[in-house]
């Protein structure tokens, strides 16, 4: 159980760093889920919105910040 706790812990404050930085990034003018190629479907009754650029864009950055971090590691 001690691991666990632990384990929460740190899921808990990557959790909270991620919001501190999604409320900074809303402060600015960086067009992040509003860039050329995300989806956004709008119908009568119906909005459909899917991000593909910007998952595509995080998925990058956050491969290259882990690969960065795993070679210092080392």
């Amino acid at each position: 159980m001690h691991d666990l706790g632990k384990l929460l812990i740190v899921f808990g404050g990557i959790l909270i760093l991620a919001g501190v930085i999604f409320v900074l990034l809303g402060r600015t003018n960086i067009p992040l889920g509003r860039l050329p190629g995300d989806i956004l479907y709008r119908g009568k009754h119906t909005t459909v919105y899917f991000p593909l650029a910007t998952s595509i864009l995080l998925s990058v950055v956050l491969s290259l910040v882990l690969y960065v971090i795993g070679r210092f590691r080392r």
